[in-house]
């Protein structure tokens, strides 16, 4: 089984058209949040899967679970929490590509509490977004991170960087290095690198076994200890790039998964027919993303 660990939020997203005469654009609410959206995506595919997070009891939050149930997520690890649940209101440029601003304080997922042990079945944990930045809860997601790995537990690592909710930048970067020794696969988009400051090369020698970097429209690359690959990106028609990302990590794990390949010697194995085969999965996969409004996750 397959946990993913961090937040579930409500999105907001623009509608068709927006507002005319200066009008500010009616916003849809639509379920999201990182690992929520990679949660409801390795359902989708048949992956047994359980999602872990603390999950408003408001109406937003019945409907979070509801899309986890509806998708085959078992939901017997989410903490429960009178607060609200966190909003993110999306921008979406001419391209399809999203910017977000977070009303987020208070709100449920920030008290996320480590959980006891994971059961015995768990082969892979996966974790990132917000829920490794808003405190108190991230230092529980932390502290799940390298128990787990500890334990000899696959672990997927996207930082997916919303930069508006980090106060100290440095301390952050600190923070994202200490993590590297406690993941399997670090997967990050080209601006997270940017953002974060270092090479694939660099991060390789800190722990993961490999690195996967999405480029957008130029597709996605895979960097190892010996070498490299890339597959282009699959044409569609971009309604936006919301949850494409983490429909990428859920289509790795998917295909690790049935490949049997879900721990560091073995994905050090990994040769480039094998990684061509799951970037060109996980591609096609972001591709039906952003073919949606909103995270619409396959």
């Amino acid at each position: 089984m397959i946990v993913v660990a961090g937040e579930a939020l409500i999105d907001l997203v623009p509608a068709d058209g927006g507002g005319g005469d200066g009008a500010l654009p009616a916003l849809l609410p639509r379920r999201g949040g990182g690992p929520y959206n990679t949660a409801v995506a390795l359902g989708r595919l048949c992956s047994a899967t359980a999602f872990c997070s603390r999950v408003s009891a408001d109406a937003f939050g019945e409907s979070l679970l509801d899309g986890l149930r509806a998708a085959g997520v078992d939901v017997s690890l989410v903490q429960r929490g009178p607060e609200p649940t966190t909003l993110a209101v999306a921008s979406v440029g001419a391209d399809g590509s999203a910017g977000y601003g977070f009303y987020a304080e208070g709100t449920a997922d920030r008290l996320f509490a480590l959980p006891g042990p994971l059961p015995d079945t768990v082969s892979a944990l996966c974790l990132g977004t917000c829920s490794l930045v808003l405190e108190p809860g991230a230092s529980a997601y932390e502290a799940l991170l390298r128990r787990e790995a500890e334990r000899g537990v696959f672990t997927l690592l996207d930082p997916n960087v919303r930069a508006g909710l980090i106060p100290d930048a440095a301390a952050y970067r600190t923070r994202f290095r200490s993590w590297l020794p406690h993941v399997t696969l670090l997967k990050l988009s080209a601006e997270d690198a940017h953002w974060l400051g270092g090479t694939p090369e660099e991060w390789l020698t800190a722990g993961p076994s490999a690195v996967v970097v999405t480029h957008g429209a130029e597709g996605l690359s895979v960097h190892t200890r010996d070498d490299q690959w890339s597959v282009p990106a699959v044409r569609t028609e971009v309604v936006d790039t919301i949850g494409a990302g983490d429909t990428v990590n859920a289509a790795l794990l998917h295909g690790m998964t049935g490949r049997g390949v879900l721990s560091r010697e073995a994905v050090a194995a990994l040769g480039g027919t094998e990684w061509c085969s799951l970037l060109d999965f996980a591609a096609r996969a972001a591709a039906a993303t952003c073919a949606h409004a909103g995270a619409a996750p396959l």
